[in-house]
């Protein structure tokens, strides 16, 4: 049976006039079998993507299936 985690992860999508950095929280839906291989998943996804993230939360999804 297939567990999905929800992962959290803080984007720097622009810096204001004052010099901080707007941030975004996106959250991601991955199907892992624990909290360390959804965190590594996101981490290998954004290895090509040149912004600024950072992992903020992982947890177990209450998401039973995916039905496509």
């Amino acid at each position: 049976m297939a567990k999905f985690f929800e992962v959290t992860v803080e984007v720097v999508v622009a810096t204001l006039k004052n010099g901080k950095d707007k941030k975004v929280k996106e959250i991601y839906l991955v199907d892992a079998m624990s909290v360390t291989e959804a965190e590594a998943r996101v981490v290998k996804d954004f290895k090509d993507v040149s912004i600024d993230y950072k992992v903020v939360g992982a947890k177990e999804s209450r998401i039973l299936r995916v039905i496509e």
